[in-house]
């Protein structure tokens, strides 16, 4: 800019701007990027990613959260949607890949209103009506459910788990999903509340899924200490230590000059006093089962094998809280501390070999308390039955707090579609367009479903509005690529997580929209230190891997620079 004497001001130094219809176009991009990348992935026909990280570490996995958390995304544009799928996931656990792909699609409509010289803040108003609109739609066509129909539970389980490698014919990991929500959840002044913190899983490499099972009690995934240490004791009495058994160093430097034999002998003979009286506190208090969360001495091992006590160490922080609510011991931090009313109890205590390992079982306990115990013949199998199972629990409690249910299989979408349009007729303003292209993107759920299935998408959409004028709970089968009634056939899924879903796309895509002009700045970024870690900017991709997003190179889409 140019001052009043014609000399320049510079208001804006050695700084990159897009501003206008440049800026909102280049964001949408790059959000519609990322919603791209994990459209392939939704339903139960849905395709898997393979994730490599800068270490090499591989993750294979259609969960839409995990995906996006891995993406090294540059764009700020893309990183919102990132974080609206962030979002759904830390408020319902489900819905992630949904989220996306509707921002994304909500995006593409209302670039063409963009087109028609439509300004954003009609089309982010209009967005709002029609999501608002949407959710009362959604109250009115739910389910009610009761926790005593375990049967839908298990369905709404099977449901969220489907297409993630973790269905099996007899049902048994859905199953076993209901029953720790079921143990986990509480009834507060008439309100029930699911913790996630009761939830005790496992994991164990070897066997099938089918051999996972669930145990009355604790698993912890360590194994005993000491090899002449009981590898089984009965009428356990249980002390957790959050201290080491060891010698107690001095809480002062001190030096100690040794200069013969006979003082390096004395020497020894006092250490090994100190750790005896140690090993002596804990026998004295009665407990024949330690846990500690630090270390055991070598020599205090042997003394607690010699009186018949089985310990195991290094037993993390979380393992401990629930062995102190299973077992009724509390969590000391001083072995002065230790006396019989401390102590824990369980009918048995027992090691067991599980696949190429050992873990130890502690059963019969005090407070009543289930470990799923899950198995995989991979890691990345058994992760991606983790993950799996996570969404089932998160959509079961979702279902157990909120008593309230929607058929799934893009029955819920269409009839939203449908009903939207209706309701943009009665609009006098512009808006009405905008609540239009709102029932176009809602469109994407079932055309996704219906080409991630081998299907015709546009015959199947088709089919799904005709079938709705009779039956609003009509949606695709995706294996049969029928179109029927889904709560009939048990494809249901929590209201709270088709809610979320559409708030968290919606203001994703309102605040996108939102956004004229963006400046960054292209000063750049300090020189790493000699060895530091870590890839130069640019170079990674999806996972980390390099070349996915090289500046120049053309992102996700072709599009330059996206990631």
């Amino acid at each position: 800019m140019a001052g009043m004497g014609g000399s320049p001001i510079i208001i804006l130094k050695d700084t990159r701007r897009e501003t206008g219809k440049e800026a909102i176009s280049n964001n949408i991009m790059a959000a519609r990027a990322v919603a791209n990348a994990v459209r392939s992935t939704l339903g139960p026909k849905g395709m898997d990613k393979l994730l490599v990280d800068s270490i090499g570490d591989v993750t294979i996995t259609n969960d839409g959260v995990t995906i996006l958390k891995e993406m090294d995304v540059q764009h700020p544009a893309a990183k919102m949607l990132i974080e609206a799928a962030k979002t759904q996931d830390s408020q319902v656990g489900d819905g992630t890949t949904t989220v996306a792909v509707l921002a994304g699609e909500l995006l593409k409509k209302a670039e063409v209103l963009l087109e028609q010289k439509v300004h954003p803040t009609v089309i982010v108003q209009g967005y709002m009506l029609a999501a608002e609109k949407a959710i009362q739609i959604l109250k009115a066509t739910s389910y009610t459910v009761s926790e005593k129909d375990k049967e839908l539970l298990v369905k709404i389980a099977e449901t969220a788990m489907t297409g993630k490698l973790a269905e099996s014919p007899d049902n048994k990991i859905a199953r076993y999903a209901v029953d720790l929500v079921l143990n986990a959840t509480e009834d507060y002044g008439g309100k029930k509340k699911f913790d996630m913190d009761k939830v005790n899983v496992e994991k164990k490499v070897g066997e099938s899924t089918a051999d996972s099972e669930t145990v009355l009690g604790v698993v912890i995934d360590k194994e005993i200490v000491h090899q002449n240490m009981p590898r089984r004791v009965e009428n356990a009495k249980i002390a957790l230590l959050s201290t080491a058994i060891e010698s107690k160093d001095t809480e002062n430097k001190t030096e100690v000059q040794i200069t013969n034999s006979a003082q390096f002998q004395l020497f020894m003979e006092h250490e090994k006093q100190r750790v005896k009286e140690a090993a002596d506190k804990v026998i004295a208090s009665g407990a024949n089962v330690v846990f500690c969360q630090k270390g055991i001495d070598d020599m205090a091992q042997h003394y607690l094998a010699n009186a018949g006590v089985l310990a195991l160490r290094r037993v993390i922080k979380k393992d401990m809280d629930k062995l102190s609510k299973a077992t009724g011991a509390n969590i000391l931090t001083s072995l002065d501390e230790l006396q019989p009313s401390e102590l824990g109890t369980a009918a048995l205590v027992e090691e067991k070999h599980v696949g190429n390992g050992v873990m130890t079982f502690i059963t019969g306990t005090k407070n009543y308390a289930v470990t799923l115990l899950l198995r995989g013949g991979t890691q990345q199998v058994l992760n991606g039955l983790e993950r799996a199972l996570d969404d089932a629990l998160h959509a079961v409690a979702d279902v157990v707090e909120d008593g309230t249910l929607v058929a799934g299989g893009g029955a819920p979408e269409i009839e939203l579609s449908l009903r939207l349009r209706e309701y943009a007729a009665t609009l006098k303003g512009r808006e009405q367009l905008a609540v239009t292209k709102f029932a176009e993107a809602l469109e994407i759920i079932p055309k996704t479903l219906a080409e991630n299935a081998g299907f015709d998408a546009i015959d199947k959409v088709a089919e799904l509005k005709n079938k709705h004028e009779k039956n609003k709970n009509a949606g695709l089968n995706a294996y049969s690529g029928e179109v029927v009634d889904m709560y009939a056939l048990g494809v249901v899924e929590p209201l709270r997580v088709k809610i979320q879903a559409i708030q968290s796309a919606t203001d994703a895509a309102s605040l996108i929209l939102r956004i004229d002009d963006v400046l960054a700045s292209t000063k750049k970024p300090p020189a790493r230190a000699p060895g530091a870690g870590g890839m130069p900017p640019g170079m990674g991709g999806m996972g980390g891997m390099p070349g996915m997003g090289m500046p120049g190179m053309g992102g996700m889409g072709g599009m330059p620079g996206m990631f």
